[in-house]
């Protein structure tokens, strides 16, 4: 398996919940991990706009190899995540209570506190920060990207790309919801490519 040294996130998901179970994806047939230990696990939260309250460095140098710990059940909450909202997104009406006290247990190591921010439009909001008192509010932070796809999004347009040697998973956020792969470059043009060569041998 290939780690996240020089790999960079993909980020074309389109949510922080299908961007971290594309933390491992194939390359040329290879898996491809982007978050074997703790600095990675860091950098990848940083990189997809996930990472709140203090900076990367500041978590790094504050918990040093207990990030290691928290990486590795990142991937194991990943591969969780990744069969519960397979199930979920077939069939969401089911009630999932197992799932979803597992998860609150998870948001539960979140320790925010509240702050008034102006935004760009001058409006006033109230904003959670983490503490970054426990290398376990990592995890509450991608908790809360789960807990955000199942209560405020169409679980119908949760998909996972078409190419035949892609795993990635993205949110279909196109006007007509027809979105088949995780790139229109990538795997949308390797399949244009296999259809023609495809024709080519049918008229043969």
């Amino acid at each position: 398996m290939v780690t996240s040294s020089g790999v960079k996130p993909l980020l074309l998901a389109g949510h922080g919940a299908l961007e971290f179970l594309d933390t491992q994806f194939l390359v040329q047939g290879e898996p491809t991990e982007l978050i074997g230990d703790g600095r990675a696990f860091v950098e990848w939260l940083d990189a997809a706009g996930l990472l709140l309250g203090p900076s990367a460095s500041t978590w790094q140098r504050r918990f040093g190899a207990e990030l290691d710990d928290v990486a590795s059940e990142a991937r194991k909450l990943r591969a969780w995540a990744e069969a519960w909202l397979t199930r979920w997104s077939e069939d969401p009406e089911k009630p999932y209570d197992a799932e979803l006290s597992r998860l609150n247990g998870l948001l539960a190591r979140g320790r925010t506190h509240d702050q008034l921010q102006r935004g760009e439009d001058g409006e006033l909001t109230i904003v959670s920060h983490p503490q970054g008192e426990s290398a376990g509010e990592l995890l509450a932070m991608v908790a809360r990207e789960i807990a955000s796809l199942v209560t405020t999004c169409d679980p119908s347009l949760v998909k996972r790309c078409a190419g035949s040697s892609c795993t990635l998973w993205f949110y279909d956020r196109t006007k007509a919801h027809r979105r088949r792969f995780c790139s229109a470059t990538a795997c949308g043009n390797r399949d244009k490519v296999a259809a023609f060569r495809q024709r080519q041998r049918e008229g043969e």
